[in-house]
């Protein structure tokens, strides 16, 4: 199984933090699309050219010890492309609130994923688990 050091993930999450509280507060449209290129292309490279992967590379002086499914991490990354996608478009369609209510669940799922519960991961638990039939409604 391939795998991402998690400092890697770490960085990523910690950069779309970032960026999510900087758009919240200057309230600028092209910080939302910055971030969704350099989402697309971690998702399109295996985290290969995504800014904030290539910045922790020059940063830390090694990978660490602990690692992330290289399968989980994109899952991760793709919902990160859905939730920009949406919020672009719907601020596109000059529906801002659901565009804020996109950008909000990003910045929570990050948000919840630097401090040690991942939305994500849980959300790919399940459908692994329905997909496997081992979900079942009584």
């Amino acid at each position: 199984m391939r795998e991402v050091p998690m400092r890697y993930v770490k960085a990523n999450q910690a950069g779309i933090v970032l960026s999510v509280i900087l758009f919240f507060l200057l309230h600028q449209i092209w910080i939302l699309a910055a971030l969704w290129a350099i989402q697309l292309a971690g998702l399109l490279t295996e985290g290969k050219l995504n800014l904030f992967v290539q910045i922790a590379k020059l940063a830390l002086k090694n990978k660490g010890e602990e690692m992330q499914a290289l399968e989980l991490q994109r899952f991760n990354n793709l919902l990160a492309v859905l939730f920009l996608t949406l919020a672009l478009v719907f601020f596109g369609l000059g529906w801002d609130i659901a565009g804020y209510a996109f950008v909000a669940m990003l910045l929570l799922a990050a948000g919840a994923a630097l401090v040690g519960f991942c939305i994500g991961c849980t959300i790919y638990f399940w459908i692994k688990q329905i997909r496997a039939g081992r979900f079942r409604r009584n």
